[in-house]
């Protein structure tokens, strides 16, 4: 074995050594020759004077070739560079206990595992000790008195890894679109949340979807339908429905949906210069909850339950933008919450009678709220919008078109039937 490992006498050797022998096969198992083995390799590549890189490189040729672990080898290579040498510092009192399973037996349970596919610890104990007791295989008989909790021990040593072995864990894929974590928006306009509410299906056909957009700090909110929530529907009316908020987009949030946590909707938000990317926590139910509470409050309760074949997605979309929006914008009042500090310290949010105002009221009364707009609005537009119609014509107006649209998708729906 030693001459094998003495031509390798250039770092490539030991890139190719690497490459060639992957599953990891030890070639110097016993102490002292792996003792001697090392200092011979790090005298050989002088270790001391090499890049990290290479010390990377004559580390990991070592550990494929000795079977130490990796802090072993750290504290050996440490021990080199101080004391020029190695030893096996092990003597008189210092002698190592005596090994109950010898590797014999570490190889006979590997090979017992792979017959029966690594049962649970009691079922594997049960046939080692079969083999002895019922079956009189003296090979059992160390393995017959193995205890349960030891027995995870020996399927964690190397000899037992090499033998069945070595298993990556899966690594799961990290998703680096949006940071995770719910925005700051310090009363501050500008930071959305974002969610998909379903019109049902029916026959196994999906109806319509629709994209409900909520600002945090003044519930400005603008609902969308689409056909389908796939890229060639969803992103021009998700551009659609940013551009229409009166004031500068500064974050978006969403849960953990595929439909806004991709690339292209990263692109789209970095075109429109939205620097704030993030999403839900897991196990986190509220940081999401403003819009999946508009969700019902609103969109449920406007659009109902029942199934709308996705055909009529623009037709919604159409009495969305032009009726609904406007309505919950400038004459459906919000509560806002009031934050108090109790005697013990812990802020409690408050519902008083007179923090209930409209979105657009919510948006003026903040301080500085004119310069949150974006260029080419001020209040005097907005103004105008908000007193074209009363609360009630407003409300009003907004019932005959519902019904007039429910009343064309249901005339639909007949005719086809």
């Amino acid at each position: 074995m030693h001459l094998d490992l003495e031509t390798h006498s250039s770092l490539d050797d030991l890139r190719g050594f690497l490459a060639g022998n992957a599953d990891g096969t030890v070639l110097v198992p016993e102490r002292k020759r792996a003792y001697a083995h090392i200092g011979r390799v790090l005298r050989r590549f002088s270790y001391w004077r090499l890049e990290r890189a290479d010390k990377g490189l004559v580390r990991r040729y070592l550990e494929r070739t000795t079977g130490l672990s990796r802090a072993q080898l750290a504290r050996l290579i440490a021990r080199y560079l101080a004391d020029g040498e190695l030893a096996d510092r092990r003597r008189g009192a210092a002698k190592p206990f005596r090994r109950q399973y010898e590797r014999a037996d570490i190889l006979l349970l590997a090979e017992t595992d792979e017959l029966h596919g690594t049962l649970s610890g009691p079922a594997t104990l049960a046939i080692l000790k079969r083999a002895w007791e019922v079956f009189g295989d003296e090979r059992f008989r160390r393995l017959a008195g193995l205890s349960n909790g030891h027995l995870y021990n020996l399927r964690k040593s190397p000899a037992y890894q090499l033998r069945m072995g070595r298993k990556d864990s899966t690594r799961p894929a990290g998703v680096t679109i949006a940071e995770r974590r719910p925005p700051r928006p310090e009363g501050q306009p500008g930071y959305l949340r974002i969610d998909t509410v379903h019109q049902g299906d029916r026959d196994k056909v999906k109806g319509v979807y629709h994209i409900n957009v909520v600002d945090e700090v003044t519930q400005f909110q603008f609902v969308g339908s689409v056909e389908r929530i796939s890229e060639h529907y969803l992103l021009p009316l998700l551009e659609q429905l940013l551009e229409a908020f009166p004031f500068r987009i500064l974050g978006f949030h969403s849960d953990n949906g595929s439909e806004f946590v991709n690339h292209q909707v990263a692109a789209l938000l970095e075109k429109l210069r939205i620097e704030q990317f993030t999403k839900s926590r897991p196990r986190r139910s509220n940081d999401n909850a403003l819009v999946e509470s508009k969700n019902g409050t609103v969109v449920r309760k406007h659009l109902g339950y029942g199934h709308i074949p996705a055909r009529h997605a623009r037709q919604l979309d159409r009495f969305n933008r032009e009726v609904l929006s406007p309505y919950l914008n400038y004459h459906r009042p919000c509560h806002f919450p009031s934050e108090q500090v109790d005697a013990k310290g812990k802020v409690r949010k408050r519902y008083r009678q007179r923090d209930i105002l409209t979105p657009y009221e919510k948006l003026k009364s903040l301080p500085g709220a004119a310069a949150c707009l974006k260029e080419g609005i001020d209040f005097a537009q907005l103004d105008a919008q908000a007193h074209a119609l009363s609360d009630n014509e407003a409300a009003r107006q907004l019932n005959e078109a519902r019904d007039e649209l429910f009343a064309a998708i249901r005339s639909e729906a007949a005719n086809a039937a």
